[in-house]
Parts: C-alpha cells; structure tokens; sequence
C-alpha cells in the first residue's frame, strides 16, 4: 500500500511539474496553489459595444516615487488583480515625499511598471500631475513623451510652462478632483478657457470617494469628457476591499494597444463609472445598456417581461407612476409588469445635471 501511495504520489507530482512548473509537494512541504491570490484576477463583467472594446481603466495613480506607498511594481499588480486593463501612472513632477526614493528620472516610475505591464498583459500609459495651489489646481498630463522636461518647483509663475509642455508633448489633458482641496468647485476663468479651447479635454467626475454634482452641469455648457479615477495613493487592499470596486473610465477602444486607447480618449469616446452610476455621452451609455439588458417577453399583451443584467453595474429604473425606483442587480433576473413602448427611466445613467437616459426596453 505504501508503495502504492508513493507511486500515485509521483504521478501526481510529474504532472503538476509539467503544468505549473514546480511539485505541489515533497515529503517535507506541501505547497497550497489557492492560498497564493497574486495569480488571481477580479474579472469584472461590462460588455463590449459595436465595433470597440470596453477598456477598463484607471487614469490617476501615485507610486512611492512621489506621495504614494506602493512601488510601480505592486501597482501594476493590484490593477490587474483589481479587474482593470489599463492603467496611468501619474506621480507628481513636484513632490517627492518618501525618503530613500527621490529620483532626478521623472520617466522611472513608469518605465518600471510598464516594464511589469508588459510581462502580465495589462497596459501602462506614461503621465504625470502638474501640482499646484486652485485656481490652477491639479491637472493630469496622458501619453508623455519625457516626463524630465517638467519644471519641478510648485510655483504660479511656472504654471504656463508645465501646461506650454504637456501640450507640446501631444497629451491628453485633464483636470483633477475640482472640489479639492476646499469642498467647492469653482469653475475659475483659467479652465473655462481652456476647456472651450479643447486644451483640457476632460474633467474628473469622480476621484477616490468624491463626487463632483457641479461637473455635469460644465459637461452640459462645453461638452467635454468626464472621467472617474482612484487617485490611489495607499495600498488597493485598504482602499478597495474584496467586493468594492475601484472607480473607472470605460474607454472604448478598437484595440487593446495604447495607440487606441489614446485615439479614443482624443475622441471623446468614454463613460466614467462609480457606485454604480455610469455618466458620459447618451450614445456610448445607451449601447452599454443595450449590450448588459436582456428583455423576455412572457405576455405582450399583459406586458409582462423578465429583464435580465449581464453586466457588473447594478441598474436603477423608474417607469409609470411607480415612486420608487426598481433595481436590476448585477447578474440577476427582475419581472415586471412594463407595457411595450414603456419609457423607462435609468436613474444611475446621468447624462448631464439632472439628466438621465430614458429609452423603452422593448
């Protein structure tokens, strides 16, 4: 029997040589493949669109090479863990708080976790956040060329150059988290402009735990992109615990390359997600509702219909004289009783200040 036991014993640990490379066990360690959760992926479900690819994406990421705690590595890693496919690593040219991880290369907290992108399969976009006191504020620069020809120091007079530079480097611009650091969004004469001019090409809707109401009223007067961001500067753990979602730009892409990412951002072809609300261009968020919503007609004539949600995002629908909204939670089924035709009304699908999608099921 003993020989019989260490035979099996053999023939189990040849195989998992060959498919994992390495024994699952010896006479003195037994390995736990499922107790190591580094090789595991959140897979987060929203539904491509006709002719694009639904990009999950996190547009504004510290590492500790300015005020964040985590190396690029681990940020790369937590992404993807956390379900995403693209991320930007955005330190601050201005501020390097860590001791011990001061740099004169503004380029390496990117090259090091491309570098690791590469490896693992998720995308790394080259950016960085030119720092300053309101009213010029934060504001993210996208797709940099080099990172080192940014002026270091947080002063106003050198405001133009940073922005003189991003532009000239071809990046996507946006402003971040409006209401910081004062709990007010003041939209200041200075983002007006270069709002309307197309120099900043969107504004965060979301950051962290923040939401900005005031925004979709700007995104109705100039028209501009709204994205939701993480701004993570701890560890994706603490932050987003197993079943919170980070927020995220769905960005619809052709390819899962950075040159389509970019061209679709410059497009204008994204929706921001957070807690469950999906805000952006009607067109864009109309198909990712058609693409997550199933309709079963059981009787026409009484308008009975099962609505069924593919999707991650958790709906909120108003219709007829009902006063309370009806959910139709992720992967889930809800009957009801909705005449063909029935206007309904998706309260956590905003398309501008007090504006929301309203489109019949069937």
């Amino acid at each position: 029997m003993k020989n019989l036991f260490l035979s099996l014993f053999a023939v189990v640990a040849a195989v998992w040589a060959a498919t994992a490379g390495k024994p699952i066990q010896t006479d003195d360690v037994w390995q736990h493949p499922g107790a190591d959760r580094s090789n595991y992926r959140r897979n987060i479900c929203i539904p491509d669109i006709e002719g694009y690819r639904t990009l999950k994406c996190d547009f504004h990421i510290h590492t500790c090479f300015s005020d964040g705690q985590v190396y690029p590595t681990g940020r790369v890693n937590e992404a993807w863990c956390d379900g995403l496919d693209v991320i930007a690593i955005t330190d601050h040219f201005e501020i390097r708080k860590n001791r011990g991880m001061q740099t004169d290369d503004m380029n390496l907290p990117y090259e090091i976790a491309a570098a690791r992108g590469r490896e693992i399969g998720l995308l790394v976009i080259p950016g960085g956040e030119i720092t300053r006191h309101k009213p010029f504020g934060h504001i993210n620069a996208l797709f940099l060329k080099d990172g080192n020809r940014f002026p270091r120091n947080r002063t106003p007079e050198n405001e133009q150059e940073a922005l003189d530079e991003a532009l000239a480097q071809d990046a996507y611009l946006f402003w971040n988290h409006p209401g910081w650091p004062n709990d007010s969004c003041t939209l200041y004469p200075m983002h007006e402009r270069l709002l309307r001019e197309g120099k900043i090409r969107g504004v965060e809707i979301f950051n962290s735990k923040e939401h900005y109401p005031r925004v979709l009223q700007w995104y109705e007067e100039m028209g501009f992109s709204m994205l939701a961001n993480s701004d993570i500067h701890h560890m994706s753990g603490q932050q987003y615990p197993e079943g919170a979602r980070r927020p995220m730009t769905l960005v619809f892409a052709r390819d899962y390359t950075v040159e389509s990412v970019r061209e679709a951002m410059f497009a204008g072809r994204m929706v921001a997600l957070y807690d469950n609300t999906l805000a952006g261009p009607e067109s864009y968020i109309r198909e990712l509702v058609g693409a997550s919503l199933a309709v079963r007609v059981i009787d026409a004539r009484k308008g009975r219909v099962e609505i069924s949600n593919h999707s991650d995002i958790r709906f909120s629908i108003r219709y007829g004289d009902y006063m309370y909204a009806v959910a139709v939670p992720a992967h889930e089924t809800v009957r009801l009783t909705l005449p063909k035709g029935t206007k309904v009304r998706f309260e956590n699908c905003v398309l501008g200040y007090d504006k929301f999608l309203e489109m019949a099921l069937w």
